[in-house]
């Protein structure tokens, strides 16, 4: 390098120098000037949706919250805890705090709210490492196919909707009909490295007889759960289903087989819908803004299947249908982005039938490709009995179906005391892959033994 570019290169860069030693003008602290609903107002203060800010009320601790819009002048924040004692003009200080998130084996058998805090007695959580509650964009072309069939433990599933590592389900159920107990029977009985259990937007009391009743010992030893109840903030229960998302991410990256339970999607839907009508956002669908249905995939896209020879994260999500209407927008968009969905049957429920599996609506996308002809050729006809009896189960409950008038309905009636039975699995039993796959295949061949 010549005398004189090496001067000139020398004097660029002190001026970078100064440039950059130069203090940049920033607003330190704003004020609050306005409050609706949950949704807090301040000018003055510069600061990225997303970012963390203070805000300072004359008595009490600081309130955490965080930007959620802004328009002109004004930002727009959201607390993430209580908002008692502010008063308007109380000062807004914005931070460089980043949301993180606590990861490492030190959270199984852990309890955490929304912000990674502990809930359970347990001490301090020492965290191995902090991770980022937005995750990562990871290439679809980089993941690993769904190559492999995961075993839950239930037979229903493993036979006719079989589950494949890295694969999205959701369990779609109105209230009442078993959907917790159904969570809890594959927590304790899937095989998984470690489980990550969202509780979002729950009742509050659910949550302590889910560890303890449905969970228990065996099931929390290998366990993280998550737990945002109704009573928490809008954005508290968006972290919690973010958290939890993030922590199975982190076992994912350390080539772990995680099996993430989240419930449910719909309050975290209902969330992001409370968040954006506060800030002004005009609903679109059925009174859900069009922000509601762009979060939907992109917390959904971060689970699944990560780079080959890697970990993977396969996850169910439960999806409240109000009134057990199928066609509700978060239940549409959901069955849209997932990898098929399990549908609880209220009929079932009320007649005793658990888990209460309608086999009928529901679907696995990703069973042809991980499950022989053999198993599915007899789940298939296992379906098509069911699903035909189903058809006439007015006639002959009755009595108006005579025996011989349609062969094939009399070939529905004949097997339809054994495919019941099958369907049918009591909470403290587990049927693994193998065996469901066998009492699958037991039902053709003892008939078929018996001639008929």
């Amino acid at each position: 390098m010549s005398s004189s570019r090496a001067q000139g290169f020398a004097t660029s860069l002190q001026r970078r120098r100064e440039a950059l030693s130069k203090p940049v003008p920033l607003v330190v602290s704003g004020r609050l000037t306005r409050m609706v609903g949950l949704t807090l107002e301040a000018v003055g203060i510069q600061a990225a949706i997303g970012g963390r800010c203070l805000v300072v009320p004359n008595q009490g601790e600081p309130v955490e919250a965080e930007v959620v819009g802004f328009a002109g002048d004004k930002t727009y924040l959201m607390p993430t805890g209580s908002i008692q004692g502010l008063v308007p003009n109380a000062k807004v200080i914005p931070t460089t705090e980043m949301l993180m998130a606590p990861a490492g084996k030190s959270l199984l058998g852990r309890v955490l709210d929304g912000s990674g805090r502990p809930l359970d007695d347990k001490g301090p959580l020492n965290a191995e490492a902090q991770v980022s509650l937005n995750g990562k964009f990871i290439n679809p072309l980089l993941r690993h196919p769904i190559d492999q069939p995961l075993d839950v433990g239930v037979g229903a599933i493993n036979a006719m909707l079989t589950v494949g590592r890295g694969q999205r389900m959701g369990l779609f159920a109105g209230s009442g009909v078993g959907k917790s107990v159904l969570l809890g029977m594959m927590t304790r009985y899937t095989n998984a490295d470690v489980i990550v259990v969202g509780m979002i937007g729950e009742r509050g009391r659910e949550v302590k007889e889910f560890i303890e009743n449905i969970l228990g010992e065996e099931g929390m030893s290998r366990s993280v759960v998550v737990a945002t109840p109704a009573d928490n903030s809008p954005l508290m229960r968006m972290h919690g289903a973010m958290l939890a998302t993030s922590i199975a991410e982190y076992f994912r990256d350390q080539g772990l087989q995680v099996l993430l339970l989240m419930d449910s999607l719909t309050r975290f839907a209902q969330a992001q819908r409370e968040i954006a009508l506060a800030i002004g956002e005009p609903p679109a669908t059925k009174g859900y803004p069009p922000s509601v249905f762009a979060k939907l995939p992109q917390l959904v896209e971060r689970a699944g299947n990560g780079a080959k020879g890697g970990g993977s994260i396969t996850a169910f999500y439960t999806v409240l249908t109000e009134g057990d209407d199928q066609q509700d927008p978060i239940a549409d968009a959901a069955r849209a982005i997932l990898d098929g969905h399990i549908v609880l049957s209220r009929r079932l429920a009320e007649a005793g039938h658990y888990p209460a599996i309608d086999i009928e609506a529901s679907i696995s996308r990703v069973m042809t490709a991980i499950t022989s002809p053999e198993h599915q050729q007899a789940a298939r006809h296992l379906k098509y009995l069911y699903s035909l009896y189903e058809q006439n189960r007015d006639l002959i409950t009755v009595g108006a179906y005579n025996r011989g008038s349609d062969p094939r309905v009399d070939e529905a009636i004949a097997y339809n005391p054994a495919i019941m039975t099958f369907l049918k699995q009591g909470i403290k039993e587990g049927l693994s892959f193998a065996q469901s796959i066998q009492k699958l295949a037991a039902i053709f061949s003892k008939r078929a033994g018996k001639g008929e």
